[in-house]
């Protein structure tokens, strides 16, 4: 290094300049390549009281990863904010005017930068540029704070998060153009009447005085298990289309449902007095409605007419206690699903698989 200390070599990067809680702060574009090599996160050993970070969750960085690699040409990646605990230099384009807050910033090599929101992104990079180099030229916003000691990135982290809101399972299903069974749920939404007039996009729960039946969410979640998909496996045209034909054929079974369309009966009426308008029965429609579809491939449509024989009633307690209601409340869990699917299977006279009917003689037992 010609006989120069490392704190006289620096990054450098394009940045913009700014003030918070007067404090100054920098925004700049970083290549991901120099990620992994200038930020640092605390290790899982410190106490979380000697830390201004959470553990970094190792599950989540392939996911990260793999999103990164299979969307190369269209992702995007929110901004990394960090601290550095060197004094940093910024050289302004100019001494006036609005260019005096653009410049470029430059940050010493031996300077600590501590990562208060963005570890998992940053290891998650670094994955990805293991596997594509290419991947390296691209770059992320980086959000500079000077590091005022171990509370006050405590406090950061803590602010950060603080008002961080996950957005619905609905709302997710309605703008995610890359999931399938997202896809596959706008597309039944779209195409089946009673859903289209009574599916809430954007919540993924319903309230008494909401005029909708069911959620997005739900109706994503009942469409994979109608055609036994996982959460990342493709879905054809066809498949779409036979779903939407299941639940169409469905909703022609659901008297109360095509009255809660028309307006003749409120959701939030049906809602109180039925089952069959929640999401656990949705969910066990589509569950059983994946058995009917492969043991009567020719005539399972005329099958769904016998929907009409269920007593759907809350207030049948000796039928729907401890199948889609627990102490008289709905319940979505796995069990709940599965034993009100086996009524269904039984009215539409599809047999019970192994499992399904030994859960089923435990129930009754």
């Amino acid at each position: 290094m010609s006989g120069k200390r490392l704190s006289e070599f620096s990054h450098t990067f394009p940045a913009v300049r700014g003030i918070q809680s007067g404090r100054p702060c920098y925004i700049a574009m970083c290549p991901l390549r120099l990620i992994p090599k200038i930020f640092i996160f605390d290790e899982e050993e410190v106490p979380p009281e000697l830390r201004a970070q959470r553990i970094l969750n190792r599950s989540r960085i392939p996911e990260i990863a793999t999103y990164l690699l299979e969307n190369r040409e269209d992702y995007t990646l929110s901004a990394i904010t960090a601290s550095i605990n060197n004094q940093v230099h910024f050289e302004p384009l100019a001494d006036t005017g609005v260019a005096v807050n653009l410049g470029l910033l430059s940050v010493p090599m031996d300077a600590q930068i501590l990562i208060n929101d963005g570890q998992h992104r940053r290891a998650a990079i670094e994955e990805a540029i293991n596997q594509n180099s290419e991947l390296g030229h691209d770059n992320i916003p980086v959000l500079f704070f000077s590091d005022d000691g171990l509370q006050r990135s405590q406090q950061m982290f803590a602010d950060l998060n603080k008002h961080a809101v996950r957005p619905s399972d609905s709302l997710s299903t309605l703008y995610d153009l890359r999931d399938p069974g997202s896809a596959m749920a706008r597309y039944i939404v779209a195409n089946v009447s009673c859903f289209k007039k009574l599916t809430e996009m954007e919540k993924s729960s319903i309230s008494n005085r909401s005029i909708k039946l069911f959620a997005l969410s739900s109706v994503k979640l009942a469409s994979r298990s109608l055609l036994r998909k996982g959460p990342k496996d493709t879905i054809s045209r066809e498949e779409m289309q036979l779903a939407t034909e299941y639940w169409q054929a469905v909703t022609e079974a659901m008297p109360d449902w095509k009255d809660t369309e028309e307006r003749k009966v409120s959701s939030a009426e049906l809602r109180s007095h039925f089952v069959h308008a929640h999401g656990v029965t949705l969910h066990a429609l589509g569950c059983a409605g994946a058995d009917l579809l492969t043991q009567y491939k020719d005539d399972w449509k005329s099958r769904l007419v016998n929907l009409k024989n269920i007593d759907w009633s809350r207030s049948n307690t000796e039928l729907w206690e401890g199948r889609a209601l627990l102490h008289g409340r709905l319940s979505k869990a796995r069990t709940n699903v599965t034993l009100t699917a086996n009524v269904i299977r039984k009215a539409l006279g599809v047999r019970l698989n192994p499992e399904d009917q030994s859960l089923e003689e435990t129930f009754l037992q």
